[in-house]
């Protein structure tokens, strides 16, 4: 067996003991070296030719934005990166994996050696996906400042109407490894009158507050994490808080979220088939269904039954994929309508949206 080898970056002595030790306790990894810096990490990784990196945000001498925008454009590779629990924390690493990262692993505030040892198993996964996903070489442009917290301009370009709001129509996305940065693409096309938007994206606690104000700040919709009860509403966009599951109920003539605690499914909390789920009970032809990247089948059952329901659903093509699990396993549960390039999803999605005028078919 060919094994996955690993170069952990941290500057913390226990947590770079702990994450060697939990990788070498994996029969098909070895870490092959660890650094304590971003400068002797870049000589680490020019010698040994790691497969995969972990990368601690924050160390001296040079952060791990400012290094990981370097190493994506320079030499493109998997990374893993190593967030705190904190506001700023998942500020940063929302920037790291627009940057490239794969993925991240949430490391607690306080009692770290026994938080690690407890996501030995998410760490070690997230390593086996990265060593395995499509790795792009990053755009030549000044990474914004570590500690920054300002969103993005939004896009001057125009984005074309679809030409009324639809209050019936709802589009369903799911998405895991890769998807925070697909999902951005479909959302940062969609025009402003488009149907309400509802995402179930794999992410923990106490970052999912932080992506969805990094994407409200890019698009022309509205972006927020969904809460309990609320009302679902045209030109808007709803994610999943980590750690809650996130469905859609009827409540008159209207859909509401639903955010409710409970047992992973598919091993992930929120999961994807939860929502597909309750798209297809509830919203059926008047869904449009999308699955982005990701590792794993969460979702593809249900939306083979969203189709049979009658929505019409786009599948991300492997070539565009970070990770091509997800999508694969829903082509192959005949879920897919269309399998399309990352880009084209939001342009087929309007095109539709404007020939049908974005009406119901089953109106209230």
């Amino acid at each position: 067996m060919t094994k996955t080898r690993v170069v952990v970056v941290d500057d913390s002595a226990l947590v770079r003991s702990l994450l060697t030790e939990i990788i070498n306790r994996q029969v098909d990894m070895e870490c092959i070296g660890a650094a304590a810096d971003p400068l002797v990490a870049r000589e680490m990784i020019r010698n040994l030719n790691p497969d995969v990196i972990t990368l601690d945000v924050e160390m001296p001498r040079m952060d791990g934005i400012d290094f990981l925008a370097k190493l994506m454009r320079l030499r493109p590779m998997p990374v893993v990166m190593v967030s705190t629990l904190t506001e700023r924390g998942a500020e940063v690493t929302m920037r790291a994996l627009e940057l490239g990262a794969v993925d991240f692993v949430a490391k607690p505030k306080i009692g770290v050696a026994d938080g690690l040892r407890l996501l030995a198993e998410d760490i070690t996964d997230k390593v086996r996906i990265a060593a395995k996903a499509h790795i792009r070489r990053a755009p030549v442009a000044a990474p914004a400042p570590a500690g920054s917290t300002a969103a993005a301009p939004k896009p001057a370009a125009p984005v074309a109407s679809i030409g009324r709001l639809s209050t019936e129509k709802i589009i369903f996305i799911g998405a895991s490894t890769g998807g925070t940065e697909a999902t951005k693409e479909v959302l940062i096309n969609l025009p402003p009158d488009c149907p309400a938007v509802v995402i179930t994206q794999h992410m923990p606690p106490g970052f999912t507050k932080s992506y969805a104000a990094r994407l409200d700040g890019l698009c022309k919709i509205r972006v927020a994490e969904a809460r309990d009860g609320e009302r679902i509403l045209p030109g808007h966009a709803y994610i999943a808080p980590g750690g809650f599951h996130l469905s859609v109920e009827r409540s008159g003539a209207n859909y509401i979220a639903r955010v409710q605690d409970g047992e992973p499914v598919n091993r992930h909390k929120p999961s994807v088939e939860v929502l597909f789920k309750s798209a297809a009970r509830v919203v059926g032809p008047n869904a449009l269904g999308i699955m982005l990247t990701g590792m794993g089948a969460d979702g593809a059952k249900a939306m083979k039954e969203l189709r049979d329901a009658g929505s019409y659903n786009y599948v991300q093509d492997e070539a565009s994929c970070v990770v091509f699990g997800m999508p694969r396993e829903a082509i192959n549960a005949g879920a897919a309508h269309e399998v399309l390039p990352l880009t084209q999803i939001a342009p087929k999605l309007i095109e539709r949206l404007r020939s049908t005028s974005g009406l119901s078919t089953n109106r209230v």
